[in-house]
């Protein structure tokens, strides 16, 4: 039984088997979309929406759910700190390359089609998230990973890298619930299906985002 003080505190642990639930669910819903209702995935096709899937396939699954994944490895991989900060980075690096390749494909999208970019708050602030993004990724690198700041430093550190990560993960979380309005608006979803589905994937986004801002500040658990 815990200490009395503790008796009512929550465990990490939970939570965050419930952001992996969300990851199978988000995955299954957007896969469901862009495959059954909007056509599949291509990057050259005469069928211009198959490029633009892969701008959504690219920034949901890959970037915002693995950026995700990473935040939470200290808390839900097991074994030693050393593997943990291993997979927290290897995932980190992951979603960087998906995001940068879901960026490609939406500029890609509209030079093929002559319309304008970064004309719409989705994405100012896509493009703010990835940035930010790949700068406290190459400090977060040099600073605690190789060649590693000074122990003192690292711990001065640690809190501001914890604090910016969330952030920057909740800045593309607002990104990809304002793109999935912004689908709504250009696409006019009229099958209720579909729009159901689109709803859906955006709810379970915001409640991803979430679940792992508060799998951050719990304690792993109790032993």
């Amino acid at each position: 039984m815990p200490p009395k003080s503790r008796a009512y505190q929550v465990s990490a642990t939970p939570i965050t088997i419930f952001a992996h639930l969300l990851f199978i669910c988000i995955t299954t819903l957007v896969l469901v979309w862009l495959l059954h209702f909007r056509g599949g995935f291509a990057f050259s096709s005469t069928n211009k929406a198959k490029i633009f899937n892969l701008h959504v396939f690219f920034m949901a699954i890959g970037f915002i759910l693995f950026a995700g994944e990473a935040i939470m490895a200290y808390k839900s991989v097991p074994g030693d700190r050393k593997a943990q900060k291993l997979v927290h980075l290897v995932l980190h690096l992951i979603a960087l390359a998906c995001g940068i390749v879901g960026i490609i494909a939406v500029f890609k999208f509209h030079n093929e089609l002559g319309y304008a970019h970064m004309y719409t708050l989705h994405s100012w602030l896509g493009m703010a998230t990835i940035c930010l993004f790949g700068f406290q990724l190459l400090l977060g690198f040099f600073s605690f990973f190789f060649p590693g700041a000074e122990k003192p430093v690292r711990a001065r550190l640690a809190p501001w890298h914890v604090f910016m990560g969330i952030t920057i993960f909740l800045i593309g979380i607002a990104a990809a619930l304002t793109g999935i309005s912004q689908k709504f608006i250009f696409l006019g979803l009229e099958r209720e299906q579909e729009a159901y589905i689109v709803n859906f994937t955006g709810i379970l986004i915001l409640l991803f985002g979430i679940t792992v801002a508060l799998g951050v500040v719990l304690p792993r658990g109790y032993y």
